[in-house]
């Protein structure tokens, strides 16, 4: 019999990850749970246990988000039965009708949704609503929608090619690729002048930075400009170099390797993958040791920032230099796990949408194929955010973050000038990996297998179909 695992895997791991760079212990994953007392009030659609207020009404996390995703994507549900299905935890994503049409019923306020689509309500004092029938009726049959009707919507597997999630920004914490890297603002690139980035490296501006594009409309403009050979930037070369040198890119040590016929359960799955984070995690620490630029920031902020980002720095991490194995020996081990039937029905939408992104997310990184190079510098980029709370030295870090913006940005089009493309591509791969992070907060941890065995699957499945190179694992290029 599967034992219970825990419901929820919110963490709260500032004091721990302080103590462990005091201390240099390993973080046990068992102490990221919180033990914060559960709110016993129960969502008003499906039962499960209530975050607070939402759009008008008491619900929990993936009712909002599936209320929130079906009004912005203007979404038409169909009932295959009598339009009266169950809504509990386990049944809520069986008919994706019923559960809207109970959104509604139950007061839940379509104009309490941001029309940019963006995390927080429109306005907080908006409550519940009470409409009509016609009216809910002209929202479920998408008559409503008809006059604005969206330009791009996902497949229901998500499993295109070419899709990617839509709507710029997501209803999660952080946007998507088609948003800006900053949750609070856009990063403009034209304003800086050549002394302002003077500042970051210390040396005068060469003609290559001295208009540098606004990341969206940078991939327009510099197709139309042939490649222009020409030298590494003197500074970005050692500043790259000293990024890749704090790397371990040394083979995990999580032993990952199964008997022939032996069958993996849900709790040895999950217990694997929760010695796959301990092990990540603590290379994330040692990386921050390494870091050129320790000594600038104190404990406390490096903690800060460390808490907030250790999430997105493993799956990064996973989607390069450890790809090799996360797509190879772990794949073979989630395929040796046959889930229930009940895991199969009961796997939520959160998980789903999940799912959806990281395979995305993983054909994007096959076809661009990091290097070492551009992932010490994305992970560099994404480490340093200055629009954290509770972060003393704001200015110090922003000045770090455009330092290796800049160097990120020289060594890509240095090594590849005939992929005027590319930088912008990879830089709009790091606030998707952000979403992704912040999504599977919303996870239950049980679903945890079931989701590392379909994503794992899924793009194996796909690297054997159009197989033309090796998995997306970093290559060890090195500019000069």
């Amino acid at each position: 019999m599967v034992s219970k695992l825990p419901a929820s895997h919110s963490t709260k791991s500032s004091d721990i990850i302080f103590n462990v760079f005091c201390s240099g212990h390993r973080v046990p994953h068992h102490s990221l749970a919180s033990n914060d007392p559960a709110d016993q009030r129960t969502c008003l659609i499906c039962g499960d246990r209530a975050t607070g207020l939402h759009y008008g009404i008491i619900s929990c996390e993936g009712c909002k988000g599936f209320f929130k995703r079906s009004i912005c994507n203007k979404r038409v549900y169909r009932c295959s039965r009598d339009k009266n299905c169950e809504m509990s935890r386990k049944q809520r994503n069986r008919c994706q009708y019923c559960r809207l049409l109970k959104c509604l019923q139950m007061g839940m306020n379509r104009k309490a949704i941001r029309e940019d689509g963006m995390p927080g309500g429109r306005n907080k004092s908006i409550g519940p609503v009470q409409i009509t029938e016609e009216e809910i009726e002209r929202i479920m049959s998408g008559q409503e929608f008809k006059e604005d009707a969206p330009e791009h919507t996902w497949g229901n597997n998500g499993d295109s090619d070419h899709s990617s999630p839509s709507n710029g920004a997501s209803e999660g914490n952080q946007p998507s690729p088609a948003s800006t890297l900053s949750s609070n603002r856009s990063v403009e690139m034209n304003g800086y002048t050549a002394a302002l980035r003077d500042q970051y490296i210390n040396t005068s501006m060469s003609t290559h930075y001295q208009l540098l594009p606004h990341l969206f409309s940078y991939a327009a403009q510099s197709g139309l400009l042939a490649p222009q050979p020409r030298s590494l930037y003197p500074q970005s070369h050692p500043l790259v170099l000293q990024l890749v040198a704090a790397e371990d890119l040394a083979p995990l040590a999580t032993p990952m390797l199964i008997e022939d016929g032996y069958k993996v359960t849900q709790v040895e799955l999950f217990a694997l993958l929760c010695r796959l984070a301990d092990e990540l995690l603590f290379r994330q620490i040692s990386w921050i040791k390494k870091l050129p630029f320790f000594c600038e920031l104190s404990i406390e902020d490096y903690t800060c920032l460390l808490s907030s980002t250790w999430q997105e720095l493993i799956l990064l991490s996973c989607l390069t230099i450890y790809s090799a194995q996360i797509f190879g020996d772990l794949a073979d081990v989630t395929a040796k796990y046959t889930p229930s039937d009940d895991e199969l029905q009961g796997f939520s939408e959160d998980g789903m949408e999940v799912m959806e992104r990281l395979i995305y997310l993983f054909r994007k990184f096959h076809q661009l194929k990091i290097s070492n190079e551009e992932y010490a510098c994305m992970k560099a980029i994404n480490f340093l955010n200055q629009d954290i709370r509770g972060l003393s030295n704001t200015s110090q870090l922003e000045q770090l973050n455009k330092r290796y913006w800049y160097v990120c940005q020289d060594y890509t089009e240095y090594k590849y000038p005939h992929q005027p493309k590319r930088f912008p591509e990879i830089m709009m791969c790091l606030p998707e990996i952000r979403c992704i992070a912040g999504k599977l907060v919303n996870v239950p941890l049980e679903q945890l297998p079931l989701l590392f065995k379909a994503v794992l699957h899924s793009c194996k499945s796909s690297l054997t179909s159009y197989r033309t190179g090796p998995l997306p694992c970093v290559n060890t290029s090195t500019g000069n």
